[in-house]
């Protein structure tokens, strides 16, 4: 049969954003499509084998050097000004600002190298995520439609939306607000905006795609209320596409087509086809994935701690790699372990606890919080793996039986696919709504309760989120329902939402 044409998908730099485009251009593959996945080639290491190899899918690696991806000095933070380009020639600006133009120029170049080659076809479309914005100027001037493509879920988007619509910038005290198209049990309470202020888009609000640059530099990200910086961000595309399911937030999707206007698809979660084959039993991560990263444990070591450990009597605690609590509250995390009864695996970064623009890709450096002699005080109920985790391993394992995290979209996902209960504790961005989500609409979690986010943790508060989480067989069994919802495998709604997003296309480029 022959190809339906080309879709170019252009992720942004992280692991965390790579992972589902890699997953995106199998499922786009699947339906007669060849697609072209764009990286700089510093992330070439983390492309499977099986990607690579794949008879449909082409890798174009854009040479690209990461070691300036590092926040600018403040001086040089505090005068700079926003860039809606690709900053050909102009001063660099923020912590991205060279990566941005040396993959744009590599872009260009090997377009322009395609357009010359005889029996060119131009591709049908060009997925591009939404923290990429800044190369929808350069994909238009070669005549290519674009649809932005979401790596969150679709409730953080809806719930800015409305928040923005709403007027939740003027709540009070006390104040709780029903967003009008939008579930009931969604409803914003003032406590819902308070979020402690953190570098590199950490801080009181939504609209922290992409790098702190120019005004959000000077001024922040836009708080809980203001005008979401994805409305800007999916200006001049066709469409948009959402790393989630109807079974999950159809609600959510919907609002967001009808307020934008724009088709707006769930095509997720777009997790390994080992994952969705595997329904009820243990997913290997390193027979899916490519991590190129280090650990002091491997897989099968993990493996054989969680055998010999009851069922759904494990907690596993991790905050990804590119942000987690401050130095304090890991240390009063530690002391809550240590004084629990429950077994635990506890995944540290080399540089938690501190602060800035941290990318999956910068996560080796030295330095972080390190639970020193935790391990010898709780002996082998506690496993500490400082790196990379096999996260889908230990999500899948019959022992575990709750998840601390920070809800980042990823982890929930692969979470409650695995019907693991979520303890929420969201540091930043999307990861506010997604815990709200958790607990408030799917009802498969519970929060880290301190009286508001902008107060420290404290180890009373995680110990009694905890033995709620782990000890709640109402949670539990909900978890497990939504869980059983996916026993089929790769979500059906998703199927169809991807059938009519490459038949959109087809129309639209004919």
């Amino acid at each position: 049969m022959d190809s339906a044409g080309e879709i170019l998908v252009l992720p942004f730099y992280g692991q965390g954003h790579l992972f589902p485009a890699m997953e995106l251009c199998t499922h786009l593959a699947s339906r007669n499509y060849n697609p072209t996945l764009i990286i700089p080639s510093y992330l070439s290491s983390s492309i499977p084998h099986s990607l690579r190899t794949h008879p449909s899918v082409v890798v174009v690696d854009i040479p690209a050097d990461p070691s300036d991806l590092q926040p600018p000095p403040p001086k040089i933070a505090a005068t700079s000004s926003t860039s809606s380009g690709r900053g050909r020639g102009r001063g660099r600006r923020n912590p991205f600002e060279s990566q941005h133009q040396q993959l744009g120029n590599g872009i260009e170049t090997y377009l322009t190298a395609r357009c010359k080659e005889e029996g060119y076809v131009s591709p049908k479309c060009v997925v591009v995520d939404v923290m990429m914005s800044w190369s929808k100027e350069l994909f238009h001037e070669f005549g290519l439609q674009i649809a932005c493509f979401f790596t969150s879920g679709a409730c953080s988007e809806a719930m800015d939306y409305a928040c923005w619509k709403q007027g939740a910038a003027e709540m009070k005290p006390g104040d709780t607000k029903i967003l009008p198209g939008l579930p009931e049990d969604m409803a914003l309470a003032y406590s819902d905006l308070d979020r402690k202020p953190r570098m590199g888009g950490g801080g009181g609000g939504r609209g922290s795609h992409g790098p702190p640059s120019g005004d959000r530099m000077r001024h922040g990200p836009p708080g809980p209320g203001q005008k979401p910086r994805w409305l800007d961000e999916i200006e001049g595309s066709v469409a948009m596409l959402i790393n989630t399911c109807d079974e999950l937030e159809h609600e959510f999707i919907h609002y967001i087509g009808t307020q934008t206007g724009k088709p707006v698809w769930g095509v997720g979660p777009l997790l390994p086809e080992e994952y969705w084959k595997s329904a009820g039993s243990l997913i290997h991560d390193g027979k899916v994935r490519s991590s190129g990263r280090k650990s002091n444990y491997t897989e099968e070591e993990v493996n054989q701690w969680l055998n010999g450990k009851p069922g759904k009597s494990v907690i596993y605690i991790s905050f990804g790699s590119e942000v987690g609590p401050t130095t304090e509250e890991y240390e009063q995390l530690a002391t809550a372990l240590e004084e629990s009864d429950w077994s635990f695996i506890w995944v540290i970064q080399a540089n938690s606890g501190k602060t800035g623009p941290l990318l999956g890709i910068q996560n080796d450096q030295e330095g972080g919080y390190f639970p020193h002699g935790l391990e010898e005080k709780v002996g082998d109920r506690g496993l500490i793996i400082q790196g990379w985790a096999p996260q889908l391993l230990i999500l899948s394992h019959p022992s575990t039986g709750g998840f601390l995290s920070h809800c980042g979209w990823n982890s929930t996902v692969e979470a409650i696919g695995c019907g693991v209960p979520v303890l929420a504790w969201p540091i930043r961005g999307d990861q506010f709504y997604n815990a709200k989500l958790i607990v408030c609409h799917l009802k498969v979690g519970c929060k880290v309760s301190n009286g508001g986010s902008s107060r420290p943790v404290k180890k009373e508060n995680i110990a009694e989120g905890i033995n709620t989480l782990m000890s709640d067989q109402e949670i539990h069994k909900r978890a497990a329902d939504i869980r059983g919802g996916f026993d089929t495998g790769f979500p059906a709604s998703s199927v169809s939402a991807l059938d009519a997003f490459v038949d959109f296309i087809k129309k639209k480029a004919s």
